[in-house]
């Protein structure tokens, strides 16, 4: 007798899982709840690796059949080794469950957000801003709103917020209130929607081996209301018209979806580490590859954009639910050579965060009203609820991109028209020495803001200054230096600007 792959998986799965008859709470054994924690940290740095090699090297386009994908028992180990900074979902997401590990469950948003500002390792985009923001005494949940971070809805906390799903085992409500407290440190709106949803998925995982269950039932915790919503709903809504056709469903989000309007290295160009796109294209990868290993790492990478961390969350999320011993050989070839090795700017290893997170999930079972026997947890059930709406960016539309390309140590001066601005750019030393620039930002001769920008890469501020919420009017710009210097100087290179209308193409 035959039976397939994935007939096998799914009565292997029934066979490990025990759900009451009265479907109020959920009961696992311990080494099967160990197995799934490991499967979800395994497949994450699995999908990462994988990816690694294409990450933004196909903006806004998908990567076509013909381009061969490798991957041999060396890749994680080549990563681990020379390009650590691939890995900023994973080292972040070991910050916080090491904050959890030392400061209990209970531990307050400002440990996490002051253990990452105060890390030695490389962080871009709404990460970097809400570090300069932390650093700065601006804490969360303001460090991550849009008014003090224009990265508020990039992909961020998304690509983070697997430790929140995995320490939640089949607690769709905990594991949001979980990324409520950290989601907020670097991210807001859609950009904090990214990492509930991802989250949510996590947490089902431990209960089903249905796909289409874990998807659907995990976007009940995100408002109907919101962009995000609407966004993952439409790939859902395409998978069924196109079952067999994953590059149409990829085609007709990336037309209604594929544009951002907050990051400033995004708008108006082909870069896109938007939450909602980069969402899409995990789902794309978890529907299409129905639950399938290998076609999930590939159609989620294969969507492009930011395809390492989008093939990290579909395969940390597919290993939680096939367990680590159920994810393929194939796969899991050379995880062995990286699992005692820690991430670099950490103390942390692979086999670290196994025991580390199942103890956590442990700790959270209990505190939400579930039990922990000596072979058995059972979890009370969570229905779903949706979190608060958040609007990031309101009333606020892109009108146009224009080069600045002004670079001075002293002060400078820009006119723009519009309710908004965010400019590109940064500080650069000119010699060996970092400096930091005491720097004062005019708007039409009215002090808004005193800041300190570094040259130093890792306290960057980034984007360099912006301003939201003002009148509809012609604006100037003045930019001065407190403390000038030729060690350094201020590079300023695109202004976006924003008006309070949607434009119409004109040709």
């Amino acid at each position: 007798m035959k039976v397939s792959n994935k007939l096998l998986i799914i009565l292997l799965f029934t066979a490990l899982v025990v759900v009451t008859v009265n479907a109020k709470t959920i009961t696992l054994s311990k080494e099967v709840l160990q197995d799934k924690i490991k499967g979800g940290w395994a497949g994450q740095v699995i999908g990462c690796s994988f990816g690694g090699p294409t990450e933004f090297k196909y903006r806004s386009t998908f990567i076509q059949d013909y381009q061969p994908l490798e991957w041999n028992e060396n890749v994680m180990k080549y990563f681990y080794e020379n390009v650590p900074g691939l890995y900023d979902d994973v080292y972040m997401d070991l910050t916080f469950v090491d904050v959890f590990d030392k400061k209990g469950i209970d531990a307050p948003a400002d440990e996490f957000a002051k253990a990452f500002a105060n890390a030695e390792y490389l962080l871009w985009h709404a990460n970097i801003a809400a570090r300069y923001n932390i650093l700065r005494g601006i804490m969360p949940p303001k460090s991550g709103h849009w008014h003090y971070n224009p990265h508020a809805e990039d992909i961020d906390f998304q690509i983070e917020a697997d430790f929140a799903g995995l320490m939640s085992p089949g607690m769709i409500n905990t594991s949001a209130e979980i990324c409520d407290k950290i989601g907020h440190i670097m991210n807001y709106g859609d950009g904090w929607y990214g990492g509930v949803y991802v989250a949510a998925m996590y947490a089902l995982a431990f209960t089903s081996n249905d796909l289409n269950y874990i998807i659907n039932e995990a976007l009940k915790v995100i408002p109907k209301e919101s962009k995000y919503y609407q966004c993952m709903s439409d790939v859902i809504k395409w998978h069924k018209q196109y079952p067999d056709d994953w590059k149409m469903t990829w085609f007709k989000t990336q037309q209604k979806w594929g544009q951002d309007i907050g990051c400033p290295d995004g708008v108006f160009t082909t870069f896109n580490i938007d939450a909602n796109i980069n969402s899409a294209w995990i789902l794309l990868g978890l529907l299409y590859g129905d639950g399938d290993y290998t076609k999930t790492l590939s159609i989620s990478t294969r969507g492009g954009d930011d395809s390492d961390c989008n093939p990290a969350s579909a395969g940390g999320i597919l290993g939680t639910m096939l367990g680590y011993s159920n994810i393929p050989a194939f796969w899991k070839q050379g995880i062995d050579k990286v699992e005692d090795m820690d991430f670099k700017y950490t103390t942390m290893s692979l086999n670290d965060t196994y025991t580390m997170s199942f103890n956590q999930a442990l700790e959270v079972i209990k505190k939400n009203g579930g039990q922990v026997g000596d072979k058995d947890v059972t979890i009370t059930f969570q229905e779903p609820k949706a979190v608060k709406l958040e609007v990031g960016f309101e009333g606020h539309y892109p009108a146009k991109r224009a080069q600045l390309g002004k670079k001075f140590n002293d002060e400078a001066t820009f006119e723009f028209e519009g309710i908004g601005f965010a400019t590109t750019g940064s500080v650069r030393k000119t010699g060996d020495d970092d400096y930091i620039f005491d720097v004062e930002m005019y708007i039409d001769g009215k002090l808004v803001e005193t800041s300190k920008m570094p040259s130093k890469y890792i306290i960057r501020k980034d984007p360099l200054f912006w301003q939201y919420q003002l009148s509809n009017a012609k604006h100037t710009v003045k930019i001065k230096i407190l403390n000038p210097s030729d060690k350094a100087q201020i590079e300023i290179g695109d202004i976006i600007t924003y008006t309070d209308k949607p434009l119409t193409p004109k040709y």
